[in-house]
């Protein structure tokens, strides 16, 4: 990042703490134009750690039973910018006893005497617009009990953000952020008395966002899937409060909800839960199915790639691929070097997974993730199928470069079932070898028949090839074929190293096989999932071999044993824990 754009960052955050100051002059509103209706989920095993004063945030758990939310010195950014953003009043309002309500209430006000008069991390639009969005819709289960004073300083707190927000929200970025900002602009205009002139211009910038953010495919440049969810959950929140007060939602947000919607359903695995990709995790429990059916948009039959993701599905069997290129820019600060990766789910029970975004276990545990070893694909001779760039001076912001650029897919039927077939040449300027592969899901969702090949597409590529064999004195380029598996199965060599058994906790077996062109070993593995405290242990099926010729092809299947019924009961309970 040059020296302007840092000016410009600084100049940014002088103006946020300007606006907080300046809102001091605001007046308290008087209250709510109606009484608004909560619509967000927690978790009430979340909630019932904070009730005991375990703060777990970013991945940092801090023990404070005895000290207030705001005393407590922030381990990290991150866990700042958590505690500031109020999403943790859905998990104490999920649990909704009086246990719960007093620490919510004591942490809200504690805010307005700590940070209320304009100090503070938490005045960044984004931020303020996700804190406004949980008091407005926690409003009655927080003001229960309260006296005078303490209504009116909420009351001024809250009019207070909603002029910082009216002002303030071009500075977020744009994508989710900006999102957040104006959703929460909206909802106070909507919500409080007095404020009604701030929603009509929030929604007309909420409709051009929409326009700009979400393509015709009803995509984010990010391609996180998880944000992808944030947005929509926003979107459908905002339509439901304006339907409440019989007024419609403008054309242009009504129309990204109905590109929005499909494109989740084809992110979702058979478990409910969202693939893990480009940073994005699992999503809140809950939350996907409970915002499709606010939307209101009837589930359809989709063809083709949903922002840049295949989908294969048959019986409860489903498959997600990263079948495009990475994101650009600004946008793949989060991203991943995953393209070909794939996660495959059975009933209930993920499988094949990818490592995850390590963002809340640190900087380290971040790049690693975002490394194509991280994911379930192929990986030549330990590189990624793109670099991470320099970080962007005084942030740990790194892009996405040298990612593959043509990313060919091609879906067919095939006797047995559904085919896709993928391609990318994030490997061709070093190595010369374009990477396809190839999926066969069988219509009883009971195999996963794959074939990965690398292959010198061209004669400058076959000299390109002829070099790197050259520099690895004609031992071939190394490649590892990598299926991590979820900490949940229990795999072991089987046939005497000829195929892995892995067992899911549904008490269905799955059996990996190959071709014996490479090797085949099962290895430690990690799996990075937010809420946590640390990664989780667990192992992956590696392929590995030498590339030696202008073509090598692996052959690998992924099927139930022949003894696993055609219909399991899984009536195995998962407990939340935080580990």
């Amino acid at each position: 990042m040059s020296n302007s754009d840092t000016m410009a960052n600084r100049w940014t955050r002088f103006q946020n703490r300007l606006y907080a100051r300046l809102s001091q002059r605001r007046k308290a509103v008087a209250g709510f134009a109606a009484d608004p209706e909560p619509r967000t989920v927690g978790s009430f095993a979340r909630g019932r750690q904070l009730v005991a004063g375990n703060l777990l945030f970013a991945g940092f758990l801090v023990e404070a039973q005895d000290t207030g939310l705001w005393d407590v010195t922030a381990p990290s950014t991150g866990f700042d910018n958590e505690r500031h953003g109020f999403a943790w009043l859905d998990d104490l309002a999920a649990v909704g006893d009086m246990r719960a309500r007093e620490k919510a209430q004591r942490w809200v006000w504690g805010w307005i005497d700590a940070h209320g008069r304009g100090q503070g991390p938490g005045w960044a639009p984004d931020l303020t617009g996700r804190r406004v969005i949980r008091w407005i819709n926690h409003s009655a289960f927080l003001l229960r009990g309260t006296d005078d004073e303490q209504s009116k300083a909420f009351f001024r707190a809250l009019a207070q953000q909603s002029w910082f927000l009216s002002k303030r929200w071009q500075a977020a970025t744009p994508g989710l952020p900006r999102f957040e900002a104006l959703a929460g602009l909206v909802q106070a205009g909507l919500a409080l008395q007095g404020l009604e002139q701030m929603a009509d211009p929030a929604l007309r910038a909420l409709a051009r966002e929409c326009e700009k953010q979400i393509d015709t495919q009803g995509g984010i440049p990010t391609r996180n899937p998880e944000e992808l969810l944030e947005v929509f959950t926003l979107l459908t929140w905002t339509s439901a409060a304006l339907s409440d007060l019989g007024r419609g939602t403008p054309g242009a947000q009504a129309d990204a909800i109905k590109r929005i919607a499909p494109t989740l359903r084809n992110l979702r695995h058979s478990d409910g839960a969202l693939a893990r990709f480009h940073g994005g995790g699992r999503g809140l429990e809950g939350r996907l199915d409970q915002a499709l059916a606010q939307s209101g948009v009837r589930p359809q039959h989709a063809s083709g790639l949903a922002m840049g993701y295949a989908r294969l599905y048959a019986a409860r069997t489903s498959v997600i691929v990263d079948a495009s290129a990475p994101p650009k820019g600004t946008a793949s600060y989060n991203a991943h070097a995953s393209t070909l990766a794939f996660e495959l789910t059975s009933g209930r029970r993920p499988l094949i997974v990818n490592c995850g975004s390590g963002e809340s276990f640190g900087l380290e545990w971040r790049r690693a993730g975002r490394a194509t070893p991280s994911h379930s694909t192929l990986c030549l001779d330990g590189y990624s199928s793109a670099r991470l760039t320099e970080p962007v001076p005084g942030t740990e912001k790194e892009a996405l470069v040298d990612a593959p650029k043509d990313v060919p897919t091609e879906f067919e039927d095939a006797i047995e079932g559904a085919r896709f077939m993928i391609g990318h040449d994030g490997y061709a300027k070093v190595f010369g070898l374009t990477h396809a592969r190839t999926f066969e899901l069988r219509f009883d969702g009971r195999e996963l028949t794959g074939e990965d090949i690398l292959l010198t597409a061209t004669d400058k590529a076959k000299r390109q090839f002829d070099k790197a064999l050259d520099a690895s004195n004609l031992k071939g380029i190394e490649f590892d074929v990598r299926f991590h598996l979820h900490p949940d199965v229990d795999a072991a060599i089987d046939l005497g190293g000829a195929a892995v058994s892995m067992a899911l906790k549904s008490g269905e077996i799955w059996v990996f096989r190959h071709d014996g062109v490479a090797k085949l070993s099962v290895e430690p593995s990690v799996y990075l999932e937010k809420g946590r405290l640390k990664p989780r242990a667990t192992k992956q099926i590696v392929l590995s071999g030498r590339a030696m010729e202008y073509a090598t092809r692996i052959r690998w299947t992924l099927s139930k044993a022949q003894d696993t019924a055609y219909a399991v009961r899984d009536m195995h309970r998962d407990e939340p824990d935080f580990d």
